[in-house]
């Protein structure tokens, strides 16, 4: 088997590794534009599911990137003067340029044939190979180039981010959010070596523009070159929290996220991985990940037998569903840094800039706000990780519920579903809200016996909150004649 991948980072490097255990006598070849010690960015984070699925596909380059690791396990949340901090996550993350040349000793050490400064300007050219791996990123060539087949969807969403390091070295996955006179920052940090941190800063066009970060045109920077501008002004924001160390760039500008999708993954004998086939959100996961994973699966597809087409349609079918998963949190979790202002209690535009015109959230709402953004992470999700954490955060909300803590303290709090609420002059018990059944069920405009009576069964059942079924407010407001009013 002759197979051809265009693209060395390193979904495109695991590929080529996991082919050739898979198939020893299988000819492997990677076409890379970039020189071997070429890098842009800083470092690559791991969840423990991922690491697990790493050691089973290759243990050999698993021992390697495990003695280069960064561990930890709290989540923090920097907001308003308070800090809270989440147990029970475990991350690992190492620094990009490690991992490439991990992977790529790897790869020699297997026989794959490694070509670097490779221009690849005609994916056509490479058909002839038995099979073709498009590992070339966010703006694939191939893509592109056989965008009838595969569909490719892309689109911008969220905020305008830079990607930056720092030589402190935090020692959780942490969240800062910065209020200023234009609007908010926020920013995503975690460490990856024993010398470095990711420090990743977004806010919306309307503040970066309010704030002047847009007096640098990032089109106008010549390759490699870093918004020096920003990181001055960034490092000046954030130097609370940097205890007096530096930003740090590399090829670091401002950019807008894209979010790709592809009606197809496979085309003949042609298949994408990675940012080529999908992108999800980094405030939920990596890239590097999400291809790296793309890779394992392709090479059990493959190893399975039969043709090349076959195993790129069983690799399709079964990764997509994980893949369209976590774009899906990825969207949930973008969508709340979208709406986040409003949790400030500024204007609920998403693109307003300005000083905040309200109180917000207090912190321990916030912060629960923020962890539990996607569908992955509910109540009991948090719990499980973090029992202490919740058992805090639901004496703080039963307490806030009751009016200030005036009721008798208890051991346990109830659970936030079971704590008052308070609609506008009425109090209700909890927060549990029953919706009556909507039969029509009515006779000259009036509710039946029998509505009166699921009625009054539905209020005594202990729900805070009842909704009567849909009523006419005269008798010439019924939409049918057996409506109730």
């Amino acid at each position: 088997m002759k197979v051809t991948i265009i693209g060395g980072g390193p979904g495109g490097l695991y590929a080529a590794i996991l082919l050739r255990r898979a198939v020893p006598d299988a000819d492997v070849t990677v076409l890379e534009r970039n020189a071997p010690d070429d890098t842009f960015g800083f470092g690559v984070v791991f969840s423990a599911a991922t690491l697990a699925g790493l050691e089973d596909a290759d243990p050999v380059s698993y021992d390697r990137m495990a003695s280069a690791w960064a561990r930890w396990d709290p989540v923090e949340v920097r907001y308003r003067g308070e800090v809270l901090r989440a147990h029970g996550n475990r991350f690992a993350a190492i620094s990009r340029h490690v991992l490439l040349r991990i992977l790529q000793e790897r790869a020699t050490e297997l026989g794959v044939d490694l070509r670097f400064r490779t221009e690849v300007e005609d994916p056509a050219a490479h058909r002839e190979a038995d099979l073709v791996i498009a590992a070339d990123g966010l703006r694939s060539v191939t893509r592109q180039h056989d965008a009838d087949a595969f569909g490719p969807r892309t689109e911008i969403e969220g905020s305008t981010y830079i990607w930056l390091g720092t030589d402190k070295v935090f020692d959780a996955f942490t969240f800062i959010f910065a209020e200023t006179d234009v609007g908010p920052f926020q920013a995503h940090i975690y460490p990856f070596s024993d010398d470095r941190s990711t420090f990743i800063v977004e806010c919306t066009r309307a503040v970066w523009r309010a704030a002047g970060l847009d007096a640098t045109d990032a089109a106008s920077l010549p390759p490699g070159a870093n918004d020096e501008h920003a990181i001055a002004f960034l490092q000046d924001l954030f130097a609370d929290h940097l205890d007096g160390h530096a930003l740090i760039g590399n090829n670091s500008r401002w950019l807008d996220w894209v979010t790709v999708r592809n009606r197809r993954w496979c085309h003949d004998n042609v298949v994408l991985i990675g940012d080529a086939a999908h992108t999800a959100h980094f405030s939920i996961g990596s890239g590097t990940k999400l291809a790296m994973e793309d890779a394992i699966a392709l090479a059990q597809a493959v190893s399975r037998g039969g043709d090349v087409p076959t195993a790129l349609a069983a690799y399709e079918s079964e990764r997509r569903p994980q893949v369209d998963r976590v774009q899906e949190a990825a969207r949930e979790s973008l969508a709340w840094f979208d709406r986040y202002p409003r949790y400030l209690g500024r204007d609920a535009a998403p693109d307003a800039a300005g000083p905040a015109a309200g109180p917000g959230f207090p912190p321990p709402m916030f912060a629960y706000s923020l962890l539990t953004r996607s569908s992955r992470v509910d109540h009991d999700n948090l719990r499980r990780r973090d029992p202490d954490l919740v058992l805090a955060l639901d004496r703080w909300f039963a307490e806030r519920a009751d009016g200030g803590g005036h009721a008798r303290p208890r051991l346990l709090p109830p659970p936030p579903a079971l704590t008052p609420a308070d609609v506008g002059p009425l109090r209700l018990a909890n927060r549990t809200v029953l919706v009556a059944e909507d039969p029509q069920d009515g006779a000259d405009g009036a509710g039946s016996e029998a509505l009166h009576e699921r009625t009054r069964t539905a209020a005594t059942g202990g729900a805070g909150l009842v909704l009567v079924p849909r009523l006419a407010v005269s008798p010439d407001a019924r939409a049918t004649p057996v409506d109730a009013g």
